[in-house]
């Protein structure tokens, strides 16, 4: 076989592999959406360059936890997840230079405290006022003090 055949043939075996990712990328996000709405939700996992460390995913609200799914990933099971009664909210600021290119457009980077550290999350702000809301709410059955 000729090699511009054997280039050809891999060519598009890579097209197809390329195909059977994105069918799987919009298969795995329909299958996580089904149980509950889910919204984008952007996570900072390192701190240590400033502006840097953002990955983009999605967030879900299961109970008292919130869950968090990296957008590009194959995984049913979320990267993340943090229980509601340790995360703290503590402020809010606007995207600053490098980060207004990592992160969706429009969203606003809130920073919580958790025991583990601090939490930065970049959300829209729609989404920010469900995510206050959350944290604010009882579970249920829970009485006041």
């Amino acid at each position: 076989m000729p090699l511009w055949q054997w280039l050809l043939d891999a060519l598009g075996l890579l097209l197809l592999l390329a195909l059977l990712y994105a069918v799987a990328l919009v298969v795995r996000r329909r299958l996580i959406s089904r149980d509950g709405g889910t919204f984008e939700l952007s996570h900072r996992v390192r701190t240590d360059r400033p502006g840097r460390g953002w990955l983009l995913g999605i967030g879900r609200y299961s109970g008292e936890t919130l869950e968090w799914f990296r957008i590009f990933s194959l995984s049913p099971r979320p990267k993340r997840v943090w229980q509601r009664e340790d995360l703290e909210l503590v402020g809010r600021r606007e995207p600053d230079g490098t980060e207004q290119v990592s992160l969706y457009p429009d969203h606003v980077v809130v920073c919580c405290d958790s025991p583990a550290g601090q939490v930065e999350l970049a959300l829209a702000p729609a989404s920010l006022t469900g995510f206050q809301s959350w944290l604010e709410a009882k579970p249920p059955g829970a009485q006041m003090p």
